[in-house]
């Protein structure tokens, strides 16, 4: 009874989210564990077989290090943004591109999910400009941090194509500058990007945490929902602090251009994106209007 009971709580999600496109960030936990990897893509082709239009951006940064190491070459970070190198960037390319873009499609295709992996160059899906030196938080002066970009645009055409004919499309989070070259592009703000562009009703973000607690040390403390005018005081009072202002702020923008919710929840949890999206109380911090 208790199974049914879950399925009729879930009916009213399923009809107002039917043909709707839904942008999910993997990052976290669900990437680097093989069954978080595999029992995310279940879920995210479930959500395509009860009538959603799943877009995944996918992150990568734990095996970029990873690779580098391997390669004996020696990750550089600058306030927690990788300075990247004209071989950097093939490693990036490598590892985002030919290994976990490649990795996702195949554990969504193992579940019958019909899935594309993309690269942001691919047709100039993700136009991008390098970002130059600039201002980091903490450091007298400029910082360049090599073939770091940002987004111009979004080819949206390509995506809508592949979404219209019942793909998955998977996303690397690399750029493509107008001279041809490869950008290295932050996964949040990517996923943020094609979401507003693609008219995405949700951006739900995988991370290993809660979401977003007024308490770190009190996993109790979760925060269910912020409005985006709420934002600046969590922010000034130290609530959202670190790497989670990044992905708040990604979400803000997103919102702002036109998605209608984000949403942060815990990779870790098994079913998390299911317990998000048809649930009442769902499990993460919901950032809205």
């Amino acid at each position: 009874m208790k199974d049914i009971d879950v399925l009729i709580e879930a009916l009213p999600y399923i009809k107002k989210f039917h043909s709707k496109k839904i942008l999910i960030k993997y990052g976290g936990h669900a990437m680097i564990d093989d069954d978080a990897m595999s029992s995310t893509a279940r879920d995210t082709v479930l959500l395509k077989y009860v009538g959603m239009k799943p877009i995944i951006v996918h992150g990568g940064g734990p095996e970029i290090s990873r690779s580098m190491d391997k390669l004996g070459k020696e990750p550089e970070f600058i306030q927690g943004l990788r300075v990247t190198d004209e071989e950097t960037m093939e490693i990036i390319e490598m590892v985002l591109v030919g290994k976990i873009s490649t990795d996702i499609v195949s554990e969504l295709i193992k579940h019958d999910g019909d899935a594309i992996s993309l690269s942001g160059k691919d047709s100039s899906l993700i136009y991008a400009h390098r970002k130059g030196a600039s201002k980091v938080d903490g450091l007298d002066e400029e910082v360049d941090l090599g073939l770091v970009g940002e987004v111009d645009s979004i080819n949206t055409d390509l995506v809508d194509m592949l979404v219209e004919n019942d793909y998955i499309p998977v996303i690397s989070p690399v750029g493509i500058a107008e001279d041809g070259t490869s950008l290295n592009l932050n996964a949040d703000t990517a996923a943020g990007e094609v979401a507003s562009s693609c008219d995405a009703e949700k951006l739900i973000i995988l991370t290993d945490v809660p979401g977003v607690l007024r308490d770190p040390s009190d996993p109790s403390s979760l925060i269910q929902k912020i409005r985006i005018s709420e934002v600046p005081d969590l922010i000034d009072e130290g609530i959202i602090t670190g790497g989670m202002i990044p992905k708040i702020e990604t979400c803000v923008k997103a919102i702002e251009n036109g998605v209608k919710s984000c949403h942060i929840i815990d990779g870790r949890i098994k079913h998390s994106l299911l317990l998000e999206i048809f649930t009442t109380n769902g499990i993460g911090t919901m950032i809205f209007e």
